[in-house]
């Protein structure tokens, strides 16, 4: 039944409510409803509310009670929070303040809580909101309570007191733009009172929202995918009788196991001459050696990995395969069988002889015959935070004033010293002070390098196969480098109009002369950060005028040493399948049920590797073997898109989480069967690629009816949920990681039919809609555990541009209540403990630990699971429990304040950049 009330009642009933409310209990409710309105929408839905005398109701009620001699700040609190946010987007916020009187008894009620850090934190926001309008500034900087809170000795929050100064002494505040549409709602009802703007991109049809389509494939094709659900069909009873029995002998089996015999192909030079020969000691090395790629990092003098290999092992087993390419390989004598040799196992999950076990098998279109010394020898997190970098004051416009200056002096140098088609430009003779670049390994991504000045460089990145866009990852090698001097990288043909690379944001590097010193780490670098439009235009023309260019400083310590350089934390192929064969041996088989299977083979014919983890049933009871049967299903999936490295990280923390022997990882394999992907896009991770597949498809678009053929690891996959839903296991949870280039935190998209009819403006009553609200569990665990999480940017809308992404089809077609995509930051955060810091692996993998504590509130026995034993092993140091990233009322980034318009000058034709 539809609601008479116009749009406008809603909100004055709302305001007089918290006006007059005189009891704590009220009021609290009253502040909640709107806490969630306002999580919930865009800024349209701030503006709208400030239109209707929001401010001044929430002045009001501060007012009220900060007025009292004792405050109550389980009230005063979230009416603070709620004035800056609200706040933020009132230009008269500061006028409406000073009239009501807000401003000065905040800054007394400051005073009175200096030693408070919470409640002082929370009055400075206030203040910096109030700090916008020049009568309240006079007001603040003339207050005696400003100048007693700014004296130092008075004030023991040093990081809070620099910020105040910084506001104050600043004559305006900047603003941020309005925020990714449809934040988190979680009082729905509301709604039928209240009416927000329209977006366009979002589905508006019904039927579209809540009709099921059609399967698009019979029932009689869904029976192949039986063979990825072993849990149903393996004999755990023999299990449990045998399993002693079978210890010893797999032990055994492993001991008789002698050393990888190698074919021919993956030989090194070195090791060609040598292969015959007994093993003698090893040899010192030098980092230098790392110049020589054919003797050190090689499988191969140039032949395409997967060819005669694949001759060679077309009659093995799958069994036999494995246990041949997890040879340790050390029966050579070369500089590589050295290295494993003085390798420090300190890295967990991560040995080098595996890694090139499983390198040897990866077949790349270019056939990759060497190895990135980083992914050979593994990683380990810096053991300190990385602050984002700060940015000095006009620094792009010097940067552009250098780039102009191109056509003005006579130093430029424009010499091509990398060309990726050209051989003779991969190993050129070395020039005494120029740089070496190499990057043709897995992942890598460096297509031309060209030497413009001494010390600068201009870098081309490879366009995603078979198409001339997508350009954003890059990963290389460089060399041959002076220490202590300044390099300037400019990459000039990115695309994007803009990039957390303005925001604080620094590339990663890799040292190879640290690595060998012990301190194997991707370390974020580069100073002189920015991102900004360029003059250059594709040859071919194309709807975008310009690229972008991303420019940045290394200063390098060492003289004879090897660094690679990456937009973010690399991780390949090869790893996932060393790491996979690690964790298979790590696990007790009597307790933990992990099977590795291929889900299919991909264009290139790698193989889509399928993991299934659960426990082993604990009895020959009926009653356990019959609870491991029924246990439902959550199913993960990563690395659609190949340049989000950051999602691979998270997968990796959820596959060691749910291997681990952590009460907590117990419980949810006892509780759920974990189906998961780790990879859905192995041959765009091999080839150094952003986006796209071998065929230039974005595989997150073509869920709705993917090609068996062209798109096999989107269609199988697909197919297996069908299956699961055939068989009435459809999974409880569905969650896609994902890593997002141009927000800061970790957050959840979801679906929702009501919270998109909603925010689209339609006029269909939501009234008599029913729809479940657990599609909100997770994101409120998440919220309440996960440190790296953010509420605030969570939405839960159906767009029409999104329609054929993983996220929407298995909610829409396959009935997934909880479907989502979990969106990793690749820079860092803006809230909680972590706020100023730049995300490392560490960080990304404590979320996929995270991830997986929050699916324990899907449980039904769930004060069990929540019993104190299991809070405390929730609980790594840090008051994680108590964190509420939705008190962070900071929106995504602003638009650069550097930005350059070509355009506006006339006489400045942007130059062809010959690289499609």
């Amino acid at each position: 039944m539809s609601v008479s009330q116009n749009p406008s009642s809603g909100f004055e009933v709302i305001f007089s409510t918290l006006q007059n409310a005189e009891d704590a209990e009220s009021t609290l409710n009253v502040l909640n409803i709107l806490d969630e309105l306002l999580s919930a929408g865009t800024d349209h839905r701030i503006h709208y509310m400030i239109s209707k005398g929001g401010s001044e109701a929430l002045l009001s009620a501060l007012m009220k009670n900060g007025s009292r001699s004792s405050p109550d700040y389980t009230i005063l609190l979230p009416i603070l929070y709620l004035v800056a946010k609200v706040g933020q987007k009132d230009c008269h916020i500061g006028k409406k303040a000073e009239e009501a009187g807000a401003v000065l008894l905040t800054l007394n009620l400051l005073k009175n809580n200096i030693q408070h850090a919470g409640r002082a934190e929370a009055y400075l926001n206030v203040i910096q909101v109030f700090a916008g309008s020049a009568a309240s500034r006079y007001a603040l900087a003339t207050s005696p309570c400003y100048s007693a809170s700014s004296r130092q000795p008075q004030f023991p929050h040093q990081n809070i007191l620099d910020q105040t100064k910084g506001w104050m002494s600043s004559t305006t505040l900047s603003l941020a733009i309005p925020s990714r549409i449809g934040k988190q709602l979680r009082h729905p009802l509301l709604h039928s009172l209240l009416c927000f703007p329209q977006d366009n991109d979002l589905e508006t049809d019904l039927n579209t929202l809540c009709l099921r389509p059609a399967t698009d494939r019979p029932k009689e094709l869904l029976l192949q995918y039986s063979r990825l659900c072993p849990e149903l069909s393996h004999d755990f009873l023999e299990d449990l009788d045998l399993n002693s029995q079978e210890s010893s002998s797999s032990s055994s089996s492993d001991d008789e196991t002698g050393p990888e015999k190698k074919t021919p192909e993956f030989l090194s030079q070195t090791e060609k001459g040598t292969s015959d020969q007994t093993k003698s000691a090893p040899c010192p090395l030098k980092v230098k050696d790392f110049y020589s790629h054919t003797g050190i990092n090689t499988r191969s003098g140039g032949t395409k990995t997967g060819e005669t290999r694949e001759e060679a092992n077309s009659s093995l087993t799958d069994d036999e395969q494995k246990n041949k390419n997890e040879g340790n390989g050390k029966c050579y004598n070369s500089p590589m069988t050295d290295l494993i040799d003085i390798h420090n196992h300190d890295i967990p999950y991560h040995e080098p002889s595996m890694y090139r076990a499983a390198a040897m098998k990866t077949k790349s279109v270019p056939g990759f015959s060497t190895l990135a010394f980083p992914d050979f020898w593994g990683q380990v997190p810096p053991p300190g935070n990385e602050p984002m970098a700060p940015r000095k004051p006009n620094i792009q416009r010097q940067k552009v004033l250098e780039d102009i200056q191109r056509f003005l002096n006579t130093d430029i140098i424009n010499q091509v010293v990398f060309d990726l088609e050209d051989e003779c430009l991969q190993f050129p003779p070395a020039e005494p002070d120029s740089l070496r670049f190499f990057s043709s390994f897995e992942c890598g991504n460096l297509r031309k390098a060209i030497r413009v000045r001494r010390y600068e460089y201009d870098l081309i990145l490879n366009a995603d196969a078979n198409c001339s866009q997508h350009t954003q990852w890059f990963y290389f090698e460089v060399s041959n480098m002076v220490p202590d001097v300044p390099y300037r990288f400019n990459i000039i043909n990115c695309e994007k109009s803009n990039s957390q690379f303005n925001y604080g944001m620094q590339p990663v590097l890799y040292s190879v002369r640290d690595a060998l010193n012990g301190k194997p780490q991707w370390c974020r670098s580069g100073t002189e950060i920015c991102y900004f439009r360029n003059h250059f235009c594709p040859v071919r023309g194309r709807l975008r005028t310009t690229f972008y260019t991303l420019t940045f400083t290394i200063t390098f310590k060492y003289s004879e040493d090897v660094c690679y350089l990456a937009y973010h934390y690399p991780y390949t192929y090869s790893a996932l399948r060393a790491h996979l064969r690690l964790l298979n041996r790590s696990v007790d088989p009597s307790k933990v049920f992990f099977r590795e299977q291929v889900l299919c083979p991909t264009l290139a014919g790698n193989a889509c590797p399928f993991v299934t983890i659960t426990a082993c049933p604990p009895s020959k009871s009926y009653t356990d073997i019959h609870q491991l049967r029924n246990r439902p299903c959550i199913v993960l999936s990563s690395r659609v898109h190949p340049g989000e490295s950051n999602a691979s990280w998270v997968m990796k923390g959820t596959l060691e989480f749910l291997c681990s022997h952590d009460p907590i990882a117990q419980a949810l394999r006892e509780t759920f069967v974990f189906k998961i992907i780790p990879m859905l896009n192995p041959d765009g991770v091999i080839n150094g690629m952003n986006r796209c597949d071998l065929n230039r498809d974005d595989l997150n678009r073509q869920w709705c009816k993917p090609d068996p053929v062209l798109c096999p690891t989107i269609y199988h996959t697909k197919g297996f949920l069908s299956y699961l839903s055939s068989i009435r296991r459809t999974p409880l949870v569905f969650c896609d990681y994902h890593g997002h280039s141009r927000k800061k935190n970790v957050f959840l998209y979801g679906c929702s039919v009501k919270e998109t009819l909603w925010q689209s403006g339609s006029t269909f009553d939501t009234a008599a809609l029913k729809e479940n609200p657990g599609y909100r569990t997770i994101a409120k665990a998440l919220d309440r555990i996960a440190p790296a999480f953010s509420f605030n940017s969570c939405n839960y809308l159906v767009e029409k541009s999104r329609s054929a992404t993983a996220r929407i089809v298995v909610w829409k077609e396959l009935g997934v209540l909880r479907s989502y995509t979990m969106e990793s930051t690749f820079n860092g955060f803006d809230q909680g403990i972590y706020k100023g810091l730049q995300t490392r692996t560490r960080e990304l993998e404590e979320m996929g630990m995270k991830f997986c504590h929050s699916l324990l509130s899907l449980t039904v026995d769930t004060r069990a699971l929540y019993g104190r034993s299991l809070i405390n092993h929730m609980n790594p140091g840090h008051n994680v429990l108590d964190h509420k990233s939705h008190n962070c009322f900071e929106d995504d980034e602003p638009p650069c304040v550097e930005e350059i318009e070509y355009s506006m000058f006339p006489g400045l034709k942007g130059k062809d950049l010959n690289w499609t």
